[in-house]
């Protein structure tokens, strides 16, 4: 038997049960004097015929039938009979959709990095015919060309690739397994790169490097906002530039929104001050506020 597929079962239940019962009538019929020992000798060959003449492939399978070594056809599901001796179930094949892991140790990228990958690859057989009879041990074959064609695919792409187009890299996986895989009445459904792991030196590296990338994208943007707000001053410098009065008016807004603050300190330069006139402002207002408390003290 081949050990591409599921077990070979040469005896069932039913068989061993229609074994059974006519060994057993037969041992009655012998001991009641029904038949000699001959007789008794023929039923029992016959019995054991009949029995392995019972064949039964469940729903999911095809058994594959030889008769004298050569192809005989596909039996099945449910139950089927054989001709012992000149028949045989060389296999049972099952075409339920199958999960195979595998993986790609130690392999180079093109930029010379070693890396391990695991993959998984989703496939099933929809031409038993050609599963039997062009491949042997074709649950192996699938495993071994998956393997290949990872080490392969991984040689072309650089690091990079891999890291960020794990899609793709399993789309030409999956095409290159089909390529392999359909004389053989095989189909790879899906594939799937589960992980990449890169060495720890360059984990830590690339950690690095991400955060410098991260800092010099931080200090730009820091950069370009205080490009924008002198830009900002620059033009509103333009409007008081010829209208005192609007500076007046600024420096006098700007005051009073730091006097409403309770014990505010507020330094100004003497030259701000005799240019906006802010001295006798600043004056009045702090009168005020002195008469203020006075009128809540009285």
């Amino acid at each position: 038997m081949s050990n591409q597929t599921a077990d070979q079962r040469t005896f069932n239940p039913v068989s061993i049960a229609v074994m059974v019962l006519l060994l057993v009538l037969d041992g009655v019929l012998f001991y009641l004097g029904f038949l000699n020992w001959m007789s008794a000798v023929a039923v029992a060959v016959i019995s054991l015929f009949a029995a392995a003449s019972i064949q039964i492939a469940d729903q999911w399978e095809k058994g594959v039938v030889l008769r004298m070594g050569k192809f005989r056809g596909l039996r099945g599901p449910g139950f089927f009979l054989i001709v012992p001796i000149v028949d045989r179930v060389d296999s049972y094949v099952d075409q339920r959709v199958r999960v195979t892991d595998f993986s790609a140790e130690k392999t180079l990228t093109k930029d010379t990095v070693p890396v391990d990958v695991d993959a998984v690859v989703y496939w099933t057989v929809w031409d038993v015919e050609k599963a039997a009879l062009e491949v042997r041990r074709y649950v192996e074959a699938v495993t071994y060309i998956a393997q290949t064609g990872l080490r392969d695919i991984i040689g072309r792409h650089e690091l990079a690739d891999l890291l960020q187009h794990r899609d793709k890299i399993a789309d030409a996986l999956q095409q290159t397994l089909d390529e392999h895989t359909n004389p053989w009445g095989i189909t790879c459904q899906n594939v799937g790169i589960k992980d990449i792991v890169i060495p720890a030196a360059l984990s830590d590296a690339m950690s690095k490097q991400a955060q410098a990338e991260r800092e010099r994208q931080a200090r730009i943007i820091l950069g370009t906002a205080e490009t924008e707000i002198s830009n900002k001053f620059a033009e509103a410098s333009l409007q008081y530039r010829d209208n005192p009065v609007a500076l007046q008016l600024r420096g006098m807004n700007m005051l009073f929104e730091g006097l409403k603050e309770k014990g505010s300190l507020i330094i100004v330069p003497s030259s701000a001050l005799e240019s906006m006139n802010m001295g006798a402002i600043g004056g009045l207002a702090a009168l005020s506020e002195k008469g203020a408390e006075t009128n809540a003290a009285g």
